[in-house]
């Protein structure tokens, strides 16, 4: 007799809140781990088309750094749509003007671009400072490093 694949339904998954310290930590290694916590990738009951990741809040985000020589060369663009409308910020202007929104970025870009994913995106908290106002969830602290 075969035993038949468990997909997890909306109502019975349980969600936690999970701490991430980005001090020190490389940009893209912090990226993934929080990408695989949102989708819920690390849990036994995953399922593809259901929300089944944790709430990820991050903090100290503007002590995140990229290896090499990227600070200098990684640029960050936008366009308007219009003739000349290519705005171009470097990676230290925008820690500078926004650290919060540089880690936020390369999160989002590896979940899916579906309807789902910006769910999951939603549930992804970003601070610039070790403050954060989630204390009553009691988050669970992970370390980037294991």
């Amino acid at each position: 007799m075969t035993k038949s694949t468990h997909y997890a339904k909306q109502g019975e998954v349980e969600r936690k809140w999970v701490l991430i310290d980005a001090d020190g930590a490389t940009l893209g290694r912090l990226a993934t781990r929080a990408a695989t916590i949102l989708r819920g990738k690390d849990k036994p009951q995953y399922t593809p088309n259901t929300d089944t990741g944790d709430f990820v809040v991050i903090i100290n985000a503007d002590k995140v750094v990229l290896t090499g020589v990227k600070a200098e060369h990684k640029s960050y663009w936008r366009y308007s749509g219009y003739l000349g409308g290519l705005k171009t910020e470097s990676f230290k202007d925008a820690m500078a003007r926004k650290p919060e929104w540089v880690v936020e970025h390369a999160v989002k870009g590896m979940l899916p671009k579906t309807t789902l994913g910006r769910k999951q995106g939603m549930k992804l908290k970003v601070y610039a400072g070790p403050e954060h106002p989630h204390q009553a969830q009691n988050p669970v602290k992970i370390d980037l490093e294991a």
